[in-house]
């Protein structure tokens, strides 16, 4: 396991200290894959810088050696190169702009990729500590404020230094003392740039912050708008996303404003500048100590030379988006938090199904309790029981028993913190992940299904699973008569999250799902706790012919399905207080199980009677 960071931190750490080089270098290091192209691509922009500036020297030569001698065919011959240099500037711009984005895009592409691979492999205690929206600001508008500085903004900074560069030899050669005009208002340019960058490189950091924040904002009550329906929240929410809205819009306009005054400065240091060299050369030409394409050369030479400057503060701009994004980005990739898997993990050929839990301890909070060094909130105390193979087990308790818990550590979605987790005698860490999950076939009371096919929720595009394997197992639970009555069957497309489905049908694909690859061993976590009684009843019906010679897991609710397990046991406050079967549960008269057994009963009861 790799260094832990806090992707969520918006504070901005690096970005307020200005531009990082160490990150620079990381995003520099995005292009890599793409060397060769950017080779070619800075070949094309160094060409371009030096096109430009060669612009006024040939306007020059043509005033001075061929316009003031009545040198008529010498003026034309000028005129075409001047041509051939102003066409070789456009298809060098066209191909530049064009191919630096090509380049950019790959990059971008290849870091969402990367981005998105990252997040998919994570455990699920990585999505439990983070915002959603958050996460998903870091893989969207994180990486497209990359896109800019990726496509063209280092190459067009590279081009706008290389544009500095020749129009200062170019200046130098002509005239060294317009050229010293022309530079003489740069002090007042390096001050006025230095007060721009102070006054945004943390802003940048801010507005970065104010969008993630307004994502997993948007993102959360999307998700629970039926709650904020429900309870009549609207106006409330309302009035606490403006506010957010509000923080988001106050720290952008502090941005624009620094934009706004700063680079009318520097079109006025320009317009100084330009003054200055048509007096200075004004008075030398005047006296004839300077030729008139001179003259003509250096005002245009003044106006090229602070063009690449203000494009060079808009890159700074960009470089500082750029910054936070990247920084954030970075923060993701670096935190690591998969679990270790051996590099000769076991991949079993067959899987019996033996479960063995043996004196685990489990709490969620353990990495947290250790760093601040407290007593871990244990969800599961000293936990221990067998589930021999093809045997059913029932798992029952109150709410926050440790139940789900259990599941949880067998599929190795956490790991035990005290003890171990056997399956045919093999610790869980041991196996291989993929492998291990293979084998155990999980349905929650909570399904998801994704936006496509009901046969892709299904096979979730598992090439390995064929159409008839779908089928054989959707007639096997009985959710082959409400597919074939959706339109299209099972090319049926589902809706964001199953709209359009039913609950119970939600639930019977999940099963089938599950089903699919013909499990080794089978987890119900109260799968049927939500589905109506004659849902129920034909699930019930499948479910005993499905776990006959299989290990099956369940944790229920309703006490009446599990009657019939081969063991139940009982939970309370993360211990394992009772196990045994039904009737010998039962026959304890101040048992947890009797209990709960008669509470409920009552409760159908009087259910039963309205």
């Amino acid at each position: 396991m790799r260094r832990v960071a806090d992707p969520s931190n918006t504070s901005g750490g690096r970005s307020k200290k200005g531009l990082d080089r160490n990150l620079i270098r990381r995003l520099l290091a995005l292009l890599r894959p793409q060397r060769t192209y950017v080779l070619v691509a800075l070949v094309g922009v160094v060409i371009a810088a030096y096109l430009g500036p060669l612009r006024p020297k040939l306007v020059q030569i043509a005033i001075d050696d061929h316009i003031a001698v009545g040198d008529l065919p010498g003026l034309n011959r000028i005129v075409l190169v001047l041509l051939g240099v102003m066409l070789a500037e456009g298809l060098l711009a066209f191909f530049n702009s064009y191919f630096t984005q090509w380049i950019g895009q790959r990059a971008i592409y290849e870091l969402r990729v990367r981005i998105f691979n990252h997040l998919i492999r994570q455990p699920l205690a990585y999505f439990d500590r983070l915002p959603i929206g958050r996460l998903i600001t870091r893989t969207t508008s994180d990486v497209e404020a990359l896109s800019d500085v990726l496509s063209a903004g280092v190459v067009t900074i590279l081009g706008d230094l290389l544009r500095i560069v020749f129009i200062t030899w170019f200046m130098f050669a002509l005239s060294p003392v317009l050229a010293v005009v022309t530079l003489a208002v740069l002090p007042l340019m390096f001050w006025a740039t230095a007060l721009f960058r102070k006054s945004v490189r943390e802003q940048y950091s801010e507005t970065r912050a104010q969008v993630a924040r307004l994502n997993s904002f948007v993102q959360e009550h999307v998700t629970g708008m039926s709650v904020v329906q429900l309870f009549g929240r609207e106006a409330e929410e309302d009035r606490r996303f403006a506010e957010i809205n509000d923080a988001h819009r106050q720290a952008q306009l502090k941005t624009v404003f620094a934009f706004s005054l700063f680079f009318p400065v520097v079109e006025v240091l320009g317009s100084v500048a330009l003054a200055l060299v048509l007096w200075v050369g004004g008075l030398r030409a005047v006296g004839g100590g300077l030729t008139v394409g001179v003259l003509v050369a250096f005002i245009q030479y003044s106006r090229q030379f602070f063009e690449p400057i203000r494009n060079l503060s808009d890159q700074y701009n960009t470089l500082l988006g750029a910054m936070a994004g990247a920084e954030r980005i970075f923060d993701v990739l670096d935190a690591d938090e998969r679990l270790p898997e051996k590099a000769d993990a076991f991949v079993p050929t067959t899987m019996r199904g033996d479960i063995v839990f043996q004196n685990v301890w489990f709490a969620y909070d353990a990495a947290e309790a250790d760093a601040e060094g407290r007593e871990p909130n244990w969800i599961l105390k000293d936990v221990s029981f067998t589930i021999p193979a093809g045997t059913m087990a029932a798992v029952v308790g109150a709410t926050g028993a440790g139940k789900t818990t259990l599941i949880n550590l067998l599929l190795r979605f956490y790991d035990v913190q005290k003890g171990a987790v056997l399956v045919d005698g093999v610790d869980v860490r041991d196996f291989q992940i993929e492998a291990l999950r293979r084998e155990i076939g999980l349905v929650l009371q909570d399904v998801f299904l994704f936006s496509g096919s009901v046969e892709r929720n299904i096979t979730l595009d598992d090439p390995d699973v064929t159409p008839e394997r779908v089928r054989e197992a959707a007639t096997l639970i009985g959710a082959d008569r409400f597919i074939e009555r959706l339109p299209g069957g099972y090319a049926h497309d589902v809706k964001e999250r199953g709209q359009g489905l039913s609950h119970g049908q939600r639930q019977m694909l999940s099963f089938v799902r599950a089903l699919v690859y013909d499990p080794a061993v089978l987890v119900l976590d109260e799968a049927t706790s939500s589905v109506d009684t004659e849902t129920e009843e034909a699930i019930q019906t499948a479910l005993e012919r499905l776990m006959d010679g299989r290990t099956s897991l369940v944790v229920a609710h309703r006490l009446s399905t599990i009657q019939h397990a081969d063991q139940i046991l009982v939970m309370h406050r993360g211990e394992l207080r009772e196990t045994g079967t039904h009737a010998e549960l039962l026959r304890r008269d101040d048992g947890l199980y009797r209990r709960l057994y008669e509470l409920q009963y009552r409760e159908e009861r009087v259910e039963g009677r309205a």
